[in-house]
């Protein structure tokens, strides 16, 4: 089995079900939080291989919600840049294997840590909460 270090945003009921999935199929987990993880930029590119750049964005952020960013107007350059001053723009969670980096639970190498899927299963990608978008964690704490 894999060691799988697992950057997410700390609380999001959907990253809770996407590491116990890696759990469940055998796989050691560092779990990291992504919005205090020290991040530059040629690092966070290395998780985003040759998707294209709006497939970098959370779709549930905030900013990218309600249009302040969106992710079809942006190059790389910016991209990266947006994410470095607001983490919560990066689509969760990253994921970092021996075998390779990718952003977000539905590429590889996630697909072949968790094997065949289950058709029934519920699924492992999009915001879970009922509150979507998800709320900024400083606006939580102080609610």
């Amino acid at each position: 089995m894999a060691i799988v270090t697992f950057y997410e945003k700390p609380g999001c009921g959907t990253n809770a079900r996407q590491k116990l999935a890696l759990s469940n199929a055998g796989h050691t987990l560092e779990v990291r939080s992504l919005l205090t993880e020290p991040w530059t930029a040629e690092r966070l590119r290395g998780f985003f291989g040759d998707t294209p750049v709006a497939a970098w964005f959370n779709p549930a952020a905030p900013k990218v919600k309600s249009g302040a960013v969106d992710p079809s107007a942006v190059d790389a350059e910016t991209a990266i840049a947006l994410m470095l001053a607001e983490p919560l723009l990066i689509r969760r969670p990253l994921v970092e294997t021996e075998s390779g980096r990718c952003a977000g639970f539905d590429r590889e190498p996630v697909l072949s840590l968790l094997g065949p899927s289950d058709p029934a299963a519920r699924p492992l990608e999009g915001c879970s909460s009922p509150h979507a978008p998800c709320p900024d964690p400083v606006e939580r704490k102080a609610s």
